[in-house]
């Protein structure tokens, strides 16, 4: 007999994560750490209401591809262009810094075996989590003060955006290592053939923009847009082992200077904003078994807390100063970019599925994210004053 008890487990989810996500935002949080929040009393370390099952996993993955596709869709290409010297010495700094720091940091505290290949691998994969940058409560903090347009503003715009986009390719080479029979030049190989079939695919919407953009009936082209997503996100996977999230994504960047831009985004954004992000959060929420977190778990969640912050304001406050910005305006770029967010999320739940992120390391991941978020806008504030 069919158990209906999984309609009843949503609804709850769903009312709880925007109830606390709505309670985050009124002290200026994002909502994304109360959805969190949410995940975390419903599941198995405060209440036990929810556990993770197959419907909330694959649930969860169609979130995730459609937060990425949003996330790609946003992304402003010009900005990049812009300053892209600049941009990319500092998100590469951004990037290099916490990829090292978490990796050396998992790899001593737990005394990876270095010829064991998997262990290895699992550190590396620390370090690419805290590689990850999301600034939507930085945005606020700056906009608030009147700053987002000016240098600062700008530079950590530019800079979040291409330091996610080297994390997915990072993500990308990592994940496709998981299997040690085979080879780095096989990989490459693959990678290879995965940039030349997203050429093509870029280079075939970019000859149909002009037939696209003058559509006068735009009510379907999101459905169409939104089985393309999920077409391209299953030949990532299925065909060249790269990361679904990483066609999402691409395919968002190829449609972001579209003029249907407008329509798809909002379209795509109900299913997503209503259904299937707060089943991605609160799902790594419930992954979180912090009642099981023993001292030597929450010494590693602090010292993984401890690295985030400071391989963040150091990568990005010296590559800031090595394109001629100011001590200040180095010191207030490197603390933008601490806050860690959904896409931290993301890479940790890709890392969860593919074996390279054990369950008890969810735990100092999510709680990275809750004070990185938390701490960043207080310091940006204090700084900038």
């Amino acid at each position: 007999m069919t158990s209906y008890y999984f309609l009843l487990t949503v609804a709850v989810i769903i009312l709880s994560t925007k109830f606390l996500g709505s309670l985050s935002e009124k002290v200026n949080m994002p909502q994304v750490v109360g959805a969190l929040l949410a995940g975390v009393i419903l599941g198995p370390s405060v209440l036990g209401f929810a556990e993770e099952t197959d419907f909330l996993a694959k649930t969860a993955e169609i979130g995730v591809i459609l937060l990425m596709f949003i996330a790609g869709l946003d992304t402003d290409i010009n900005e990049i262009k812009k300053n892209s010297v600049s941009m990319i010495v500092i998100a590469s700094m951004g990037v290099l810094m916490p990829l090292i720091g978490g990796g050396l940091c998992y790899f001593f505290y737990f005394h990876v075996d270095p010829s064991d290949f998997e262990e290895v691998l699992r550190a590396v994969f620390m370090g690419v989590i805290l590689t990850a940058t999301s600034v939507s409560i930085t945005v606020e903090a700056l906009r608030e003060m009147g700053k987002l347009n000016g240098p600062v503003g700008s530079a950590i715009l530019g800079a979040a955006v291409l330091d996610d986009i080297i994390g997915i390719i990072i993500l990308t080479i990592v994940t496709s290592m998981k299997d040690p029979s085979i080879s780095i030049i096989s990989i490459l190989i693959k990678i290879g053939l995965y940039v030349i079939f997203m050429a093509v695919i870029a280079l075939v919407l970019q000859a149909t923009r002009p037939a696209i953009d003058a559509l006068k009936d735009k009510r379907r082209i999101s459905i169409y847009v939104m089985a393309f997503v999920l077409i391209i996100s299953f030949v990532s996977e299925q065909y060249f082992g790269i990361a679904d999230i990483t066609g999402a994504y691409l395919l968002g960047l190829f449609l972001s200077t579209y003029d249907v831009k407008s329509d798809i985004a909002r379209k795509m954004t109900v299913p997503s904003y209503m259904f299937f992000s707060p089943i991605f959060f609160a799902s790594i929420g419930i992954k979180t078994e912090l009642n099981g977190m023993t001292t030597s778990m929450w010494i590693f969640s602090l010292l993984i807390l401890i690295i985030a912050v400071l391989t963040k304001i150091m990568g990005c406050g010296l590559g800031a100063k090595l394109c001629k910005y100011s001590s200040h305006e180095s010191l207030c770029i490197g603390i933008g970019m601490i806050s860690r967010g959904e896409v931290a999320l993301i890479v940790a739940q890709k890392g969860y599925n593919m074996g390279l992120l054990n369950g008890h390391l969810f735990s100092p991941v999510v709680l990275v994210v809750i004070v990185t978020t938390i701490i960043t806008p207080v310091l940006l504030k204090k700084v900038m004053k």
